[in-house]
């Protein structure tokens, strides 16, 4: 399905994305602001490096040849969805409110803008999208509801929320609820576009 071109992109995508997520976590754990078992917990309840991983995972498939879930177009078009969020809500709304510096930044780069890029590059010129249709962005909604359910349970008792839209000390359930909405009708708006780009260029 797939071919040489295909699994040499992929395959530079996963490198750079695998070795992206092991540098986050080596920062994390040297910073030592808490124990190790709690900073593992709070470095993967970041959407972003949940996401990351899923596209080392998706690229580490298609680059070895697998023919099993992870290599399926729809699965590599959700991750599209997925890993575009993670850009655009980074540097729309999250941008501005810390400045990394060092190889902290070379690392927020990566996460936030080169990974997202390329792997959205890689889905739109060498995917197969003709299987794809609309009824499949439904199930897509799922990991950001389990995400999000997941995130907001720990921090009602931890205190811990890794994003300040979602953190109830900063704002009113009422408001975290509207959030957690809107998060949720930004990931159908941009899994309905991806499948409208996918019939629009499997008709040429």
């Amino acid at each position: 399905m797939f071919s040489k071109t295909s699994r040499l992109f992929a395959t530079c995508i996963a490198i750079i994305a695998w070795s992206t997520v092991m540098m986050q976590l080596y920062i994390n754990i040297n910073l030592k602001l808490n124990p190790l078992s709690e900073t593992l917990i709070r470095f993967f309840s970041y959407f972003t490096v949940l996401t990351n991983i899923l596209v080392a995972v998706c690229c580490t498939a298609i680059a070895t040849g697998s023919k099993k879930f992870f290599s399926r177009p729809a699965t590599i078009c959700a991750v599209a969805v997925y890993i575009s969020i993670v850009g655009i809500i980074y540097n729309v709304i999250l941008r501005n409110l810390w400045h990394p510096t060092g190889t902290q930044k070379i690392v927020d780069e990566l996460l936030h803008v080169v990974v997202p890029v390329l792997f959205i590059l890689f889905w739109l010129l060498l995917v197969p999208k003709n299987m794809l249709q609309w009824k499949n962005a439904f199930p897509w909604l799922l990991y950001p509801l389990i995400y999000l359910i997941a995130v907001m349970c720990r921090g009602s008792f931890s205190g811990f929320y890794p994003y300040p839209f979602l953190d109830l000390s900063l704002s009113a359930f009422q408001q975290v609820l509207l959030n957690c909405c809107m998060i949720c009708a930004a990931f159908l708006f941009i899994s309905l576009l991806f499948i409208w780009i996918a019939k629009l260029t499997s008709k040429k």
